[in-house]
C-alpha cells in the first residue's frame, strides 16, 4: 500500500515538473516572438543609448540630454595616413564598427554589410563610416590602405583607422561599449572581436547597435538613418 502511494506521488510529482518545463518553454517561445516583433516594428522615434547594458532611454529632455553619453574625442590614422577626429564626424550620422584585416570570420561579413552601407549611401553627404582595426600593431596605415583597395573602400567616406591600441580599446570599451567580453570578465588584456555596428547620430550620441553579420540588420539601418535625418 505504501509503495503505491509512493508511486502516485511520485507520478504526479513527475507529471508536475514536466508541466513546469512546458510552461517554462512556452514562456521562453512566448518571449522570443515578443523581442522578434519589437525588433522588428516601425518606428518613428529612436533611443538613446548612455550605458553598457544598451538599455534605451527615450524621449530625454534637454537638460537630461546634456548629461548622455557621447563618443569623446580621439585622434587615429586612416588609410591614407590623414589624422581623422571628431571634427571629421562631426554634423554627420555615422556608423562604426571594429574589425582587423587578417580576420577570417566575422570581420568578413561586417566589411561585406559596411561596404553595402557604402554604396547605399554613396551620393548622400549626411552618412560616413569609420572602422577601428583592434590589431593596431600589424594593420599599419599601409596595411589598411591595401585592404580599402581591395574592399572598394571609399577613403573620403568610409574611415579605416589605426593607432594606439591601449587608446583603440579604451574607445571600444568605454565610450562605443563595443567589448561584450570585457563587460563579463572586466579583463583589460583581452582581445576585442565584436560583431557590432554601432549608429551615431550628428551630435555624437549613440542611438542603434545591430549584429552587423546579418544581412537584414542593413535593412534596419537603412530604416534608423532615415529616422534620424528627420530628427
Amino acid at each position: 500500500m505504501l509503495i503505491k502511494r509512493l508511486g502516485i506521488v511520485v507520478f504526479f510529482f513527475g507529471s508536475f515538473l514536466i508541466s513546469c518545463k512546458q510552461e517554462t518553454a512556452k514562456k521562453e517561445i512566448e518571449n522570443s516572438h515578443e523581442r522578434i516583433k519589437i525588433a522588428s516594428k516601425k518606428v518613428d522615434k529612436l533611443p538613446y543609448y548612455n550605458t553598457p547594458d544598451f538599455a534605451p532611454s527615450w524621449l530625454p529632455s534637454e537638460d537630461e540630454l546634456k548629461k548622455f553619453h557621447k563618443i569623446p574625442d580621439f585622434k587615429f590614422k586612416n588609410q591614407l595616413g590623414n589624422e581623422i577626429t571628431n571634427d571629421n564626424l562631426k554634423g554627420y550620422i555615422y556608423i562604426a564598427n571594429f574589425f582587423f584585416t587578417t580576420c577570417p570570420s566575422i570581420c568578413v561579413k561586417l566589411t561585406n554589410n559596411m561596404r553595402k552601407l557604402q554604396k547605399i549611401y554613396k551620393g548622400d553627404d549626411e552618412i560616413k563610416f569609420i572602422s577601428h582595426t583592434v590589431f593596431p600593431s600589424y594593420d599599419t596605415v599601409e596595411v589598411l590602405k591595401k585592404y580599402g583597395e581591395r574592399e572598394d573602400v571609399n577613403s573620403e567616406k568610409w574611415y579605416l583607422v589605426t593607432g594606439e591600441r591601449e587608446k583603440i580599446y579604451k574607445l571600444a570599451r568605454e565610450s562605443y561599449f563595443a567589448d561584450e567580453t570585457y563587460k563579463q570578465t572586466n579583463d583589460k588584456n583581452g582581445f576585442i572581436h565584436t560583431e557590432n555596428l554601432i549608429l551615431v547620430d550628428k551630435h555624437g550620441h549613440i542611438r542603434g547597435v545591430y549584429k552587423g553579420t546579418l544581412p537584414e540588420e542593413v535593412e534596419r539601418i537603412k530604416r534608423h538613418i532615415e529616422i534620424l535625418k528627420k530628427e
